[in-house]
C-alpha cells in the first residue's frame, strides 16, 4: 500500500513510518514541522511539507501520489498546554481531522488510522485494566478534543464512505533499536525520558508528583508502551483494515502497571546509576491507575508487544545521551 502518514515527522509517525517502510509500504510523509523534525523521517518516504487544515495542499497531496490509506498523527497533545489554549487544540485536533476526512473523502481514500489517547477515560475508579467499552468520560480539554474527533469518524463513515481504526495509547516511550530516531528532546515531559535526563545530568532531578495515592507504594500506576511496539500495531492495523474493511476500536498498551518508584528503581538497575529525585504534591486530575486491556488487539490483530519496561529505559537512554537531531520544530 501506499499510505500518507500525517504527522509523519514527529515522534510516534516517525517510527511508524520506518516501521511501514520494513513492511513493504510506501510512504507519503506530510507534516507542517511544528513539532516535527526533517531529520527524523525515513530517507525512502516521500516528504511534503503541510498543514492538515489545509484542504487545497491535501487535494494536491492525494492527487498526486495516489494515496491508499491514510494514518493520522497531526495532533497537538500537551496537556497542561491545552488548558491554556483550548480552542487551538479543537481547531487542530478536531477541526483539522474533519478537513482531512473530507480530502480523503473527496479522493475516495477509504481506510483511516486514527491515534487517539487513553486521556479519553479520564478518570476510571478501577483498579482492573480498562476495556474499550470503558466509559469515556475527558477531564481536560486534550482528551476532549481526541474525543470528539474519535465521534467525528465515526459520523463520517457512512456518508464519506471511510472505514477507520482507532488505536487508543497509553504511555508510550523508548526509541528505535537503529538510533535513528527518538523523542526530541525540545520539551520533555513523560516519566521515562525525564528521569534518564536526570540520571545525564541534563536536570537537576525528577521530580515525582504526589506520593498518597492509593498504590502500594503511593505513586501513581501506568501502563508503558514501547514506541515500536506501538508502530508495529499501526502497520497490523492498516493491513487488517485493507483485508476486512471493518471500523474497529484498539486499546494499545502492555496490560502492565507500573508506579512511578517501579520506574525509577528499574532506571537505577538497568542504567547501574542514581536517579536524583524529589517529591512533590500530586498533580490535579491524576487518576491513581491506568492500565490497558489489550486483549481485543491481541485477538483481532495479532498484536502482542515484544519490548519490555527495562528496553523502553535502555533504548530511550541510549537515544537521550547522543541524539541525531537536537531539537522538534522549526
Amino acid at each position: 500500500m501506499r499510505v500518507l502518514v500525517v504527522g509523519g515527522a514527529g515522534y510516534i509517525g516517525s517510527h511508524t513510518v520506518y516501521e511501514l517502510i520494513r513492511s513493504g509500504h510506501e510512504v507519503v510523509v506530510y507534516d507542517n514541522l511544528s513539532t516535527g523534525n526533517t531529520k527524523a523521517i525515513h530517507r525512502e518516504a516521500t516528504f511534503v511539507e503541510g498543514d492538515i487544515r489545509d484542504k487545497i495542499m491535501l487535494d494536491a497531496v492525494f492527487e498526486e501520489h495516489g494515496i491508499d490509506a491514510v494514518m493520522h498523527f497531526a495532533a497537538k497533545i500537551v496537556v497542561p498546554e491545552s488548558v491554556e489554549q483550548p480552542a487551538e487544540y479543537f481547531e487542530n485536533n478536531v477541526y483539522g481531522v474533519g478537513v482531512l476526512l473530507q480530502a480523503m473523502r473527496d479522493a475516495k481514500v477509504d481506510k483511516f488510522i486514527f491515534s487517539s489517547t487513553a486521556a479519553v477515560y479520564g478518570m476510571p475508579n478501577q483498579s482492573v485494566p480498562i476495556t474499550e467499552d470503558a466509559e469515556t468520560k475527558p477531564i481536560n480539554p486534550y482528551g476532549e478534543s481526541k474525543l470528539s474527533a474519535e465521534k467525528l469518524i465515526g459520523w463520517c463513515e457512512a456518508p464519506y464512505g471511510i472505514k477507520y481504526t482507532i488505536f487508543r495509547y497509553f504511555n508510550v516511550a523508548g526509541a528505535d533499536g537503529e538510533g535513528q530516531i527518538g523523542l526530541s528532546p525540545k520539551t520533555v515531559s513523560h516519566i521515562i525520558p525525564s528521569t534518564n535526563e536526570a540520571v545525564l545530568g541534563l536536570r537537576d532531578k525528577l521530580i515525582v508528583f504526589g506520593t498518597d495515592y492509593n498504590t502500594e507504594d503511593g505513586t501513581c500506576i501506568r501502563d508503558y508502551i514501547h514506541v515500536t511496539d506501538l508502530a508495529r500495531a499501526h502497520v497490523l492495523g492498516v493491513e487488517k483494515l485493507a483485508e476486512t474493511m471493518t471500523s474497529k476500536t484498539y486499546n494499545l498498551g502492555s496490560s502492565n502497571g507500573f508506579s512511578v518508584k517501579d520506574i525509577v528503581t528499574t532506571t537505577e538497575e538497568v542504567l547501574a546509576e542514581p536517579v536524583p529525585v524529589e517529591y512533590g504534591p500530586r498533580r490535579a486530575g491524576d487518576p491513581d491507575y491506568l492500565v490497558a486491556s489489550n486483549k481485543r488487539a491481541e485477538a483481532e490483530l495479532g498484536w502482542v508487544p515484544e519490548y519490555d519496561l527495562a528496553s523502553m529505559i535502555e533504548s530511550d537512554y541510549n537515544w537521550r545521551k547522543a541524539p541525531k537531531y537536537e531539537y522538534e520544530g522549526k
